[in-house]
């Protein structure tokens, strides 16, 4: 299947569409469909009823997530407006004031130090021999939304690329940015699993493949700079025993997804009477007391 662009909000079938970012969040899909990060949320540590009731109650934005989605504005070149409100304190009526009248316009309030931060965070970003290529706007273009079906289950998917690039007939590399406290190896090792991210690897590249952009030499890229001076950028790769326990993962996670679907149910944790056992670290804490 080769996917079209198209640049209305109606989702007609499989293919990549353009459409606003609270659009793709509420799931422009005709029954619905799922996500990456829905994926993840069905599976442990977490239940299908954490995800059912994340589904139907949507986290409203936190003041913490406005460094990264400044940044990626300015990396991507799309998103919500930035708004410098530039008081030394934001605890005065005026300040609030100004700070709500943003939020209410869908734009981020930003202090004149984090202004200055994301911009610099930017600049890193376009100065980096390899990061810089990945987001150049000649090639590419941001935050596309792909739908497909899955051939196995019949789930309908979706994933918001953050960085589609024009097809060249060359290997497609599909980077993703992300804003971290440590761009050491060691801390994206550890972030990688804690929060799914090989997950969200596997599935765009699933989706890349569904709609013919790609086949399976597609490469996937996280680009991960940190949100303090001097704003360091890695740029990983996974590897293929990473690769394939996302793709196990997201595989359960369809599976699910589609059973809880069919019977309208949606289990926590465990239906049953649970036994636990003391962890390794507890024995091993316990012997040494005694000893």
């Amino acid at each position: 299947m080769t996917a079209t662009t198209e640049t209305s909000a109606a989702i007609t079938g499989p293919g990549v569409y353009d459409i606003p970012e609270h659009e793709y969040h509420a799931d422009p899909v005709p029954g619905r469909s799922l996500s990456s990060t829905g994926a993840r949320r069905l599976l442990p540590p977490n239940c299908p009823a954490i995800f059912r009731h994340e589904q139907l109650n949507p986290p409203a934005p936190k003041k913490c997530w406005d460094i990264g989605t400044a940044a990626h504005k300015l990396v991507l070149g799309s998103g919500p407006e930035l708004r410098l409100v530039d008081y030394e304190r934001w605890d005065t009526k005026e300040a609030k004031g100004k700070v709500a009248e943003a939020r209410e316009a869908g734009a981020v309030p930003l202090k004149r130090a984090e202004y200055e931060q994301v911009h610099a965070m930017a600049d890193a970003i376009r100065q980096h021999r390899v990061a810089g290529h990945l987001f150049d706007g000649a090639y590419g273009h941001p935050e596309q939304t792909l739908i497909w079906q899955d051939d196995d289950t019949g789930v309908w998917c979706r994933a918001r690329l953050d960085w589609l690039p024009t097809p060249t007939g060359r290997r497609l590399i599909i980077p993703d940015y992300k804003t971290c406290q440590s761009a050491s190896p060691a801390n994206i090792q550890r972030a990688v699993f804690d929060h799914g991210y090989h997950q969200q690897d596997a599935w765009y590249r699933a989706g890349a493949r569904a709609l013919g952009l790609a086949d399976d030499a597609a490469a996937f890229v996280f680009v991960f700079q940190q949100k303090t001076a001097p704003y360091l950028v890695t740029v990983v790769q996974l590897d293929e025993r990473t690769r394939r326990i996302a793709e196990e993962r997201n595989r359960r996670a369809l599976e699910i997804y589609r059973d809880c679907v069919d019977a309208d149910y949606w289990p926590g944790y465990s239906d049953e009477i649970t036994l636990i056992s003391p962890p390794a670290w507890a024995e091993y804490r316990h012997t040494e007391e005694l000893s």
